[in-house]
């Protein structure tokens, strides 16, 4: 009997099951009645050396009675593992810090940067414990995510999957959802994983650079997120990532002891990214406890060796081991196995109504003239734009608008069929109304601009894609859509811009149209959410959790050497055939997002935390009260 084991790079692998479930009663590591460390260690004491082997690397951890694997380097023999000790889990490791990846039935939720919008953390866990409920379902106990960027550049394309650039807004929405995925469902346990540790800040030669800078730097911007979320939910494991860090790989840099481990107080397990590992002793040193996906560095040939040269030694092969046991009995993973197979259909109707919720309060009214909330009194709406729609116009569509870009599946990140499109949720509203819904996909503008003149008010969508393993080349929108909302803006007496994307985007048009809602990558629920907020059935109440700028050359990382970094030559190109490590100067120092704008004193477009909604304040009569204490220091109450 086979089973399917999903890799860190998104391919299907089989994977040996037992014919029948052993009767586990008589083995310590499973007696329920002692701790979590005691089973653990009673593990390891009945193991084998290279049975405890397994453990450090993911598949012959996690594929208990498969036994080879095909070697990492050309040239070298089969790596082969005996049978790991009985009634230990299947455990599939899944990629997904939004959602699970993939998957028919499962919920396409809002991404990470649109729930760190809300600044809501209760929304977030909520968010989390359905997100593992469903993963679990679907035969998933470790979660790949959640992820912290510190959002030094806005072109670094996987923004969307992180929570903004301030740190303990980002710490604690992290903190957030790995409380929700690890305690949200405690007989669906899953392990969260916090990545990518650390000052992963761009998809540029991401293997391939050198992320250089000064000990307050990374203590104060790049750790601190960390910090804030190890300390305040307590992550069962951490992914190193794949830069240097100062010269030197993060998998294999001191960082994971010292900053991570004794200064931030993790005591999970750390495992590599896919491809992030670049030594046995080096790293084993460092603190890597598991190399993810298959046996390349830590197989049980370059272990052996590295214990008979004295490089590392058998206390440390035991204390990785020890992590990744420890962590998956005391976050549940041996007492509650996934299900045999998957459960369909696990997007439930409370979810879809949660992955609504937070596409309402995710969405930020960036401007608004006075057009919003729309009346029911505009018998004519034009709904303008290829994300508006389901159907696809030159292979974008409101699928676009759903999710990020993930290049291992081809397609959004999500399951996306499901989503509920705008233009299907602003029809039924407006002809609820009695009004008339009036479609144009926008890919020619001055067709999209007579649509616009003849409708009482216009609706005009704008996005951009974006993805893991490459950056934006620019802030503008795809598919020509500045001219688009210029051309409906000059159109139309009443202009509203909704954009999708999952960073900052430059608006040429800005004060030429009424009102401007930033909907991110909205998830499945799209459509009826922004009807909603358009019509004010709800009150919009998004936040930006980072800093939009008026044009890219406003950023911090405006030279050269800071992004995308250079070579020894000068030069910003890889050298054809070259491998060598491209440097990024993080120069700017402690100056990163709004810090940055206000120490230069940069009017940015729009201001970290700022949302507009539709209700109106008013201060008046403010007073303040001094009160000096014995010091004579004071305090403004």
């Amino acid at each position: 009997m086979t089973g399917a084991v999903i890799l860190s790079s998104g391919v299907l692998a089989a994977t040996a099951m037992p014919a029948a479930a052993e009767d586990c009663s008589a083995y310590p590591w499973m007696d329920t009645s002692a701790s979590s460390e005691e089973r653990a260690n009673a593990l390891l004491d009945a193991s084998s050396q290279h049975q405890m082997y397994r453990w450090l690397v993911e598949q012959p951890a996690n594929t208990p009675t498969r036994t080879t694997w095909n070697p990492g380097f050309a040239g070298e023999d089969p790596v082969v593992y005996p049978v790991q000790v009985p009634c230990t889990p299947v455990v599939i490791y899944a990629n997904g810090p939004d959602g699970v990846y993939g998957k028919a039935g499962t919920t396409a939720w809002p991404g990470p940067i649109a729930v760190a919008s809300t600044w809501n953390l209760e929304l977030g866990e909520q968010k989390a414990a359905a997100h593992g409920s469903e993963s679990f379902d679907s035969r998933s106990a470790v979660v790949l995510g959640p992820g912290i960027a510190s959002g030094r550049t806005p072109l670094s394309g996987r923004t969307s999957e992180y929570f903004g650039e301030d740190p303990l807004l980002s710490g604690l929405m992290a903190a957030a959802n790995v409380e929700g995925l690890e305690q949200g469902n405690p007989d669906k346990p899953v392990v969260a994983n916090l990545k990518h540790y650390v000052a992963n800040e761009q998809e540029v030669d991401r293997t391939t650079s050198s992320s250089n800078m000064d000990e307050r730097t990374l203590r104060q911007v790049y750790d601190l997120p960390y910090e804030i979320a190890v300390k305040e939910s307590d992550p069962g494991s951490v992914m190193c990532s794949y830069n240097q860090v100062n010269g030197v790989y993060a998998c294999e840099n001191p960082i994971l002891t010292t900053s991570l481990g004794e200064q931030a107080g993790f005591d999970g397990y750390v495992m590599s990214d896919f491809g992030s590992v670049h030594s046995t002793a080096a790293s084993l040193d460092a603190g890597l406890d598991q190399e993810l996906n298959r046996p390349i560095w830590y197989t049980p040939a370059r272990l052996d060796a590295a214990l008979a040269a004295g490089e590392i030694t058998q206390e440390q092969i035991r204390q990785s081991a020890f992590d990744v046991v420890h962590t998956y009995i005391e976050k549940g993973l041996f007492d509650h196995p996934v299900p045999a197979t998957a459960i369909p259909g696990v997007s439930t109707a409370e979810h879809k109504q949660l992955a609504r919720e937070i596409a309402e309060q995710s969405t930020v009214l960036l401007k608004n003239d006075g057009v919003l909330p729309l009346a029911d009194d505009a018998p004519t709406v034009a709904v303008i734009g290829q994300t508006a729609s389901k159907t696809a116009t030159s292979g974008v569509s409101a699928k676009t608008g759903c999710a990020w870009y993930l290049v291992f599946i081809r397609g959004t990140a999500l399951n996306c069929d499901a989503i509920v499109d705008p233009l299907t949720g602003i029809t039924e509203r407006v002809e609820e109304a009695g009004g008339e819904v009036v479609y144009d996909n926008g890919a020619d503008p001055a067709q999209a601009a007579a649509v616009a003149a003849a409708a009482d008010v216009a609706i005009v969508f704008g996005h951009y894609t974006m993805g893991e393993t490459t950056d934006l080349a620019d802030l503008r929108l795809d598919a020509n859509g500045d001219a688009l909302i210029e051309a409906v803006a000059a159109a139309s007496d009443r202009t509203v811009a909704v954009i999708n994307a999952g960073s900052a985007v430059e608006m040429p048009w800005i004060d030429d149209v009424d009102a401007v809602l930033h909907a991110w990558h909205s998830g499945e629920q799209f459509g009826p959410a922004l009807a909603g907020l358009l019509w004010g059935d709800v009150n919009p109440s998004g936040k930006l959790p980072m800093t939009f700028p008026k044009s890219l050359a406003d950023t911090p990382t405006n030279t050269p050497e800071q992004y995308p970094g250079v070579f020894s030559d000068g030069s910003t190109t890889r050298p054809a055939g070259s491998d060598e490590i491209r440097q990024v100067e993080y120069s700017e120092g402690l100056q990163v997002g709004y810090k940055w704008y206000d120490e230069q004193g940069i009017d940015p477009l729009f201001e970290f935390g700022h949302g507009l909604s539709y209700t109106e304040f008013a201060y008046s009569d403010l007073k303040v009260k001094v009160d000096r204490d014995r010091t004579g220091a004071s305090a403004v109450a």
